[in-house]
């Protein structure tokens, strides 16, 4: 059992150590696109969504791409059962006080216990049901010569798998 779990936590590990970060997707997007026209880019992922002219006569355009929802069903815990020496034991305390002639105080308390059918614990709602929308947004800057100067993620979500960046996903950047 022990192995087993170790294994799992192994698999774990390594399962995020491949997952890439905006910031690496950054890093490798830039070594990939910074330099080449971007025609090329917006030929091989698609159109701008909006550009703003810059004063050099270069420009600046919005990219946005991967967009896609994501489905994540309501979360439930089952509450771990009570020990059984406890489970469905009612336990029953009644308390007399009365004065004596003498003026003194006598205190009685019993208690009694007794079981009950057990019941199945009820699962609890840990978070209930949602959709999350999907994309990668760039921000990319080019000169007169519609070369690119400039391009990072200025919106990043998480990605469809296990990954942390849909941008990563998208342009097909790789953990190295």
């Amino acid at each position: 059992m022990k192995r087993l779990m170790l294994g799992a936590i192994a698999l774990g590990a390594l399962t995020l150590a491949a997952c890439t970060t905006t910031e690496e997707a950054n890093v490798a997007m830039q070594s990939r696109w910074i330099g080449q026209p971007t025609d090329s880019f917006f030929t091989f992922y698609g159109p701008p969504a909006s550009s703003f002219p810059l004063s050099d006569g270069g420009e600046i355009f919005t990219w946005v791409g991967g967009e896609t929802t994501r489905h994540i069903p309501a979360q439930y815990a089952t509450p771990a059962p009570r020990k059984d020496d406890d489970f469905g034991k009612v336990t029953k305390t009644k308390t007399e006080t009365r004065q004596t002639s003498d003026g003194r105080t006598i205190t009685k308390t019993t208690s009694s216990s007794f079981g009950l059918m057990p019941a199945a614990p009820a699962a609890q709602l840990i978070s209930p049901a949602r959709t999350e929308q999907l994309y990668c947004e760039l921000q990319i800057t080019v000169g007169p010569d519609r070369i690119i100067k400039m391009l990072r993620a200025t919106n990043d979500t998480a990605g469809e798998g296990l990954s942390f960046s849909r941008c990563a996903e998208v342009l097909g950047v790789k953990k190295s």
